[in-house]
């Protein structure tokens, strides 16, 4: 069976870390994500979706995200059934997060701003020719 998800988009909320009694690390957040299609004349319309992040997860999101950050999600979705005040049976959904990811800017996301890992990435687009040189293989055999 397959349950996968993958949702990319901003925090709508603070996120806070809490501990269970057992010690294990928790956070719950909500992920707003925009829908592909916008009708003519209409606001873009977007979905709001909650997660979890446990343990190691969970501390990642609790130090490095904040409200209006943009962030990849992949995990897996969990519903639960209940019963609400006035005794309608309810089902809720959530994402329990696997792995998050950084994909705003790096300002955006507030990550470390130590001017030693700030530096330009190199430059390749300034290569020649000269740096490569041509193999010539006259030989028709496959070399596998």
């Amino acid at each position: 069976m397959i349950n996968t998800v993958v949702l990319m988009g901003r925090l709508t909320y603070d996120p806070e870390l809490r501990t269970t009694p057992n010690g294990i690390s928790v956070i719950q957040f909500q992920v707003a994500c925009d829908r592909n299609f916008q009708r003519s004349g209409e606001e873009r319309k977007a979905d709001f979706i909650d997660v979890t992040a446990w343990r190691q997860t969970a501390e990642f999101v609790s130090r490095y995200f904040h409200k209006g950050s943009m962030i990849a999600v992949e995990g897996s979705i969990q519903t639960d059934n209940y019963t609400d005040n006035n005794g309608n049976k309810r089902k809720s959904f959530q994402v329990v997060a696997n792995n998050v990811s950084f994909c705003g800017s790096k300002a955006e996301s507030g990550a470390n701003t130590n001017p030693a890992y700030s530096q330009p990435a190199p430059s390749y687009a300034s290569a020649d020719s000269s740096d490569f040189e041509e193999i010539v293989d006259d030989d028709d055999d496959l070399p596998f």
